[in-house]
């Protein structure tokens, strides 16, 4: 069992003066959902997530060395322009994992990114972000240690991202993702994400089109929702459910019985927001026309026998998951009786996807 003293390098065997690397890492929507979580980014219980394939983070590390200061050195881009209102969350995730990177204050870095999915649309950017800038930091140390395994450069990649945004640690590898200490998966950890390598063909090309309901400022962010676990009432059967209900999904992606996919997916969105509900302070993060369209796809789905589904993360947009050889029927579907209930008729059509790509190395 890896623990995190593992990931802290002995010496590096080369050097580097400057270069850059470009890496895109996708967002991903977990199945069964982690709500609750302890110190150092350490999740209650342990989900598991489909990576995506179009919502991802485009981000370009370039680096120079810099006679090593008592600071980290870095400047920040959001598409091409200084974007001085991420620097906090950068700063905290450096200091985060320098024990891990020890090289960080020995160069200056320009971090230079972007999204493929509007900003602040309401679909959360920090998974794909915090991955992307894990990859570009790992691509680093694999310059200055030669001999990593591509394994250990999955894992520690993973391992990072985690300590800047807690679900990004799922947005590293694989299509299917499992994150958290689980009885039933060997190899699993609660500090990073390992891949579920027996996806059937069922699931293979699955759809995730994403109604954007509300585009809005949560009214209360991710980090106070997952503290409010703290004391819940119903949070240790919550946890215990969360296990139960990972075991069964492992099966049911293994068989490919999509019918009972929607079932546990639908059962796991709504008992999230049944926590946030039932938390002391109480909150709602759905709004009317997010229950306007879960009712539309029971309705339909009853009608026609299609085995579409929705899943929620902690907002009030709805991920309408499907297998592709349904995808016309569910697109028409969408565009008729959906789009009306999204901000500006907005939605993201995106699928399963394998997670962070490099794109160049200079």
């Amino acid at each position: 069992m890896l623990t995190p003293s593992d990931f802290i390098p002995k010496n590096y065997s080369q050097t580097i003066e400057k270069g850059s690397f470009q890496w895109s890492a996708p967002s991903n929507i977990a199945l069964v959902k982690y709500w609750g979580k302890k110190e150092n980014q350490i999740p209650a219980n342990p989900s598991i997530s489909f990576t995506l394939k179009n919502c991802k983070t485009i981000t370009k590390l370039t680096f120079s060395k810099i006679e090593k200061a008592d600071h980290f050195s870095f400047d920040l881009l959001f598409e091409g322009k200084p974007k001085e209102s991420f620097r906090p969350k950068i700063q905290k995730f450096l200091e985060r994992v320098e024990v891990y990177l020890p090289f960080l204050k020995e160069y200056h870095f320009t971090i230079d990114t972007q999204n493929t999915f509007p900003h602040s649309s309401g679909i959360a950017s920090s998974a794909s972000g915090m991955a992307a800038l894990a990859v570009n930091f790992m691509s680093l140390e694999k310059k200055l240690n030669p001999e990593m395994t591509d394994e250990y450069f999955n894992q520690k990649a993973s391992f990072l991202a985690r300590l800047g945004s807690g679900s990004a640690c799922r947005s590293v590898k694989g299509e299917v993702v499992i994150w958290g200490n689980h009885l039933g998966t060997q190899n699993s950890s609660d500090l990073f994400g390992v891949e579920f390598s027996t996806l059937h063909p069922n699931f293979k090309n699955f759809q995730d089109t994403i109604l954007l309901v509300d585009k809005g400022e949560k009214q209360v962010s991710s980090t106070l929702g997952h503290d409010l676990m703290n004391g819940h009432p119903f949070a240790e059967k919550r946890f215990e459910q969360a296990h139960q209900n990972l075991s069964k999904m492992k099966v049911i992606l293994a068989n490919g019985d999509v019918h009972e996919f929607v079932k546990f997916v639908e059962s796991e969105a709504l008992t999230l927001h049944a926590m946030m509900m039932t938390s002391m302070p109480y909150f709602i993060l759905m709004k009317p026309n997010t229950l306007e369209i879960i009712n539309k796809i029971w309705k339909f789905r009853e009608e026609t026998s299609i085995p579409v589904c929705f899943t929620l993360d902690a907002g009030a947009n709805v991920h309408v998951l499907y297998p592709e050889n349904v995808r016309e029927e569910v697109l028409q579907f969408i565009k008729n009786e959906l789009v009306v209930h999204c901000q500006n008729e907005q939605y993201i059509c995106d699928e399963i996807g394998n997670g962070a790509v490099q794109i160049n190395n200079i």
